[in-house]
């Protein structure tokens, strides 16, 4: 069944339900960074593994003056209990010894030759095993991004590698005969935009652009080239050729291929013109050709669909207000570029679906709504 022009949020869920969880591959932990978490990834050890100084200075035993015998290095525990009396200097992260009662940091130690006085109380600067984290227990979910740190916490807790799901590979086809590729536009061509803005944002969605082709305004062309990806790639995405004019043969060439068309137009300004489709058993996602709009549709139709893939549930957007004044057209959904200060949104200034400098410098959309709703947000990928 075609949804046809179906409501924004209506829209997503189709998307979002047409997604198959994607492959997953076992990779070394140092390859992690910006790839999509696989598995609920659980601690192997206590964290820390040791009872261990939080501070540099004197572990001691027992009531003071004590005597220092010696120092604790990190990665170098004393072996022996710590007799009551007796000191050792001990550097943050040391294993703290058998015996032991408090730590006196650098700062808040007397010495005289060999002797130390001091106070501490009971298990003073000790950090104990398992503080951070237990054994077996979840430090990060299904379905995250791996940033740098959380990659260093996984190694902190024993892992060498980290199931990750595949990236999808993605073709990008750019129909349409008006683009000129470099230079400055003549004869009534345009700059291509879209070419080299898309794979950026598709690999912030995750995916791995490994196609990318021009395609001349022509339907045996066009049919040529969606059915050679969908053959080959995981995700295809089209941009342009997906409205109802006389060079507009998207909806023909998924038609000849077989392909079943999921969604027919959105009801959303910009980006009103976008459609979903499964060819071949793989989705297409066609954009329209104004670069605010094919944004606009891959947010809408691309991020639930690849939320799917790597294990995600459909986003809940948070509410935002905003002194600005704006409003979607009746029946719309309305996504306004902006950016987000603490929970209140402020528009851009170039708001038209073929404008990029608002796109550039937005963090966002803003959703509106008609009937109104409360005012949501929806970020950009980053």
């Amino acid at each position: 069944m075609t949804l046809i022009e179906p409501s924004w949020d209506a829209a997503r869920i189709c998307a979002a339900e047409l997604g198959k969880p994607g492959p997953t591959e076992l990779i070394a932990l140092e390859n992690c960074v910006d790839r999509v978490l696989a598995i609920d990834a659980k601690s192997l050890i206590d964290l820390p593994t040791y009872e261990t100084s939080a501070m540099d200075g004197y572990v001691v035993a027992g009531i003071g003056p004590w005597q220092i015998i010696g120092e604790v290095k990190a990665g170098q525990p004393f072996k022996e209990q710590l007799q009551s009396g007796q000191a050792l200097g001990i550097v943050t992260g040391a294993v703290i010894p058998d015996g032991a009662f408090g730590v006196i940091r650098w700062e808040d130690a007397r010495v005289e030759g060999a002797l130390l006085h001091g106070s501490t109380s009971a298990r003073k600067d000790f950090r104990a095993s398992g503080e951070e984290a237990k054994s077996d227990e979840i430090l990060i979910n299904r379905g995250t991004n791996l940033n740098p740190a959380m990659v260093g916490l996984l190694a902190a807790a024993g892992h060498d590698q980290i199931e990750v799901f595949v990236k999808p590979k993605v073709a990008l086809l750019l129909l349409g005969d008006e683009i000129q590729l470099s230079g400055l536009p003549k004869d009534g061509l345009v700059r291509d935009s879209l070419g080299p803005q898309l794979p950026g944002w598709l690999e912030r969605l995750g995916c791995e652009v490994s196609h990318i082709q021009y395609v001349s305004d022509q339907l045996e062309l066009t049919i040529a080239a969606i059915d050679m990806a969908s053959k080959n790639f995981d995700l295809v995405v089209t941009t342009g050729g997906t409205a109802d004019g006389p060079r507009d043969f998207l909806h023909k060439a998924i038609r000849e291929l077989h392909g079943e068309l999921k969604v027919d137009k959105v009801a959303v300004r910009p980006g009103h013109p976008q459609l979903l489709a499964m060819v071949t058993g793989k989705p297409l996602i066609g954009l329209p050709g104004n670069p605010q709009s094919a944004v606009v549709a891959l947010m809408t139709l691309g991020q639930p669909l690849l939320d799917t893939y790597f294990g995600r549930a459909l986003r809940e957007l948070p509410l935002i207000s905003s002194d600005d004044q704006f409003q979607a057209q009746p029946g719309f959904t309305r996504l306004v570029l902006g950016t987000l200060r603490h929970g209140r949104f402020s528009m851009g200034q170039y708001l038209g679906s073929a404008m990029l400098r608002s796109l550039a410098h937005a963090e966002g959309f803003a959703i509106c709504t008609n009937p109104p709703t409360p005012l949501r947000w929806l970020g950009l990928p980053s």
